[in-house]
């Protein structure tokens, strides 16, 4: 069981980046999917989330119109296009299955399984 978050890289302000989050050994259309990243000295937080059945997603405030999140259950992939990129971006991104199924008006997250990282880095 393992899942695997790629694609990031250094980039240039303004430039954009798209992250995927691939299971194996499990299927990630049972799951909500979310995507976190932590900055060196920050505490990690939650940037998106994709619901399991609707497609329902949320955004944190400082990405919201930046950054898409998508899922392609055939190809077990949740994605992470984010364009605009500034340097507060940079960061490590996570991505994780959350057994609540949907982003909000359910329970608390109850995250089964992190990736294990890509890091993002935006220069000014």
């Amino acid at each position: 069981v393992q899942l695997q978050a790629s694609g990031g890289g250094l980039v240039q302000s303004g430039g954009s980046l798209r992250l995927s989050c691939v299971a194996s050994g499990f299927t990630l259309d049972y799951y909500a999917i979310r995507w976190f990243r932590q900055a060196p000295g920050k505490e990690r937080e939650g940037v998106s989330c994709i619901s399991r059945n609707d497609g329902g997603t949320n955004y944190a405030d400082s990405v919201k119109g930046r950054f898409t999140i998508s899922r392609d259950n055939a190809k077990n992939t949740v994605y992470l296009q984010m364009n605009s990129l500034k340097p507060e971006d940079t960061a490590v991104y996570y991505c994780a299955t959350d057994r609540v199924t949907v982003c909000e008006g359910g329970p608390p997250p109850q995250i089964d399984n992190w990736g294990q990282g890509t890091q993002v880095t935006v220069s000014s």
